[in-house]
């Protein structure tokens, strides 16, 4: 999570964390921009252990940048934490991710030291090089370094899965961040810019957001949000307003989110039915409409078949749904494991109904299998929770489960 423009920056990154630690996560860390640089605090563990280094240390900066990791490269521990600087201390990033090429990007930078074992660091080496450079790829049109084209050229040789987000030494008061694959949100509120991977990390500020699209680029300062594509050409992200307040992402006084969501079900299928149900006229039983699949009857007349894709918990949501779908409309459905389905060469054409199941909408394997379903010409629906999120922008209809935060992770 990042804010910029906030007398207390920290803290407000902090509390942003604590409503992603459900996540799952195995260190933590905070960078500051003041008069004297870039100051980083990470710490391995639990955010409580960050907290306690920060205790006492006067970091009153306006902007700052967290993160919480989880280990793919390099072990647990704090020098392998978020976030990671430059040899210079000029840029610092958080990551999430896999730069898949990342050795290659090391092995071009010569003989230069690192100061972690991740796949991450490489990023902030190379873009303290494009800041550095006398070339005008990453020179705003004052002569001065600009942050974002330097962030531009350098993510144009990354391979993999990133939302990245960075801040530099002699730009304190901007974050820069990009978008291929994995959630990136950003907001602006009051003259306070944000960043985060999830909503529920900004929504005790603002209920206004936007989703990065894959490829978009922003530059987030208190005055504004300015949202590029990969030719740094102006772009338009994803805005929507959350329908969910702060009070819906906290515990209220159960012992844990798990149970809290269990007790939270009969609400949660109201809520999903609502608008839905609608007799046709007194006294006849009520009809169920889904007005906003944008999908036609004609097309549904043509389905021959069901696939319904997902993972883990979302995966026996499928199983209940074959029983239902094969019981009243007659139709045989294959329910398969995301992860799975685009390799092993499924039949699917016009005539197939994909169902896409992600509570998050930001499922990596289901995106990926309903793209490939979308490439045979097959229509997908997508069943979420999240507005906005990838797998509905990318469905050709979606529904909305509209429970509300789901926090407990149960898959």
């Amino acid at each position: 999570m990042g804010i910029t423009g906030h007398a207390a920056a920290v803290d407000g990154v902090v509390a942003g964390l604590r409503r992603l630690e459900y996540r799952g996560y195995d260190s933590a860390g905070v960078v500051t921009t003041d008069p004297e640089g870039l100051r980083v605090v990470k710490r391995a563990g639990k955010l409580d252990n960050l907290a306690g280094a920060l205790d006492g240390q006067p970091l009153s900066a306006s902007t700052a940048l967290g993160h919480t990791r989880w280990a793919t490269h390099g072990e647990p521990s704090d020098r392998n934490a978020h976030p990671h600087l430059d040899p210079s201390g000029r840029v610092a990033i958080v990551h999430n991710g896999i730069i898949e090429n990342y050795q290659t990007l090391k092995a071009e930078l010569g003989d230069v030291r690192f100061a972690s074992d991740t796949d991450s660091e490489v990023v902030a080496h190379l873009i303290a090089e494009q800041l550095t450079a006398s070339s005008t790829a990453a020179t705003a049109a004052d002569g001065t370094p600009d942050l974002l084209a330097a962030v531009r050229a350098v993510v144009a040789r990354l391979e993999g899965a990133y939302a990245l987000c960075v801040v530099a030494a002699d730009d304190p008061e901007t974050l820069v961040v990009a978008k291929h694959e994995a959630p990136l949100i950003v907001a602006q509120a009051e003259g306070v810019g944000y960043c985060a991977s999830d909503v529920a990390a900004l929504i005790e500020h603002t209920n206004e957001v936007a989703a990065l699209l894959d490829g978009q680029f922003a530059r987030i300062t208190p005055q504004g949000i300015e949202v590029v594509d990969v030719d740094g050409v102006p772009a338009t992200p994803h805005a929507y307003t959350v329908d969910w307040d702060l009070a819906a992402a906290e515990k209220q006084g159960y012992d844990h989110f798990m149970l809290k969501e269990i007790h939270e079900q009969p609400q949660a299928v109201a809520d999903t039915l609502l608008d839905r149900l609608n007799a046709p006229a007194p006294g006849l039983p009520p009809r169920l409409q889904l007005d906003e699949l944008r999908i036609d009857e004609g097309e549904f007349s043509r389905i021959d078949k069901v696939f319904i894709l997902a993972c883990g918990t979302s995966l026996h949501a499928g199983m209940v749904g074959k029983l239902a779908i094969e019981h009243w409309a007659g139709i045989p459905v294959d329910v398969e494991v995301a992860s799975e389905f685009r390799y092993r060469d499924p039949i699917v054409d016009p005539h197939t109904l994909v169902i896409a199941i992600s509570q998050s909408g930001e499922t990596i394997d289901t995106i990926a299998g309903a793209a490939h379903a979308r490439d045979q010409r097959a229509p997908v629906i997508a069943l979420t929770n999240v507005v906005g999120s990838t797998l509905a922008r990318e469905a050709d209809g979606v529904l909305y489960t509209h429970a509300g935060p789901e926090v407990a992770v149960a898959s």
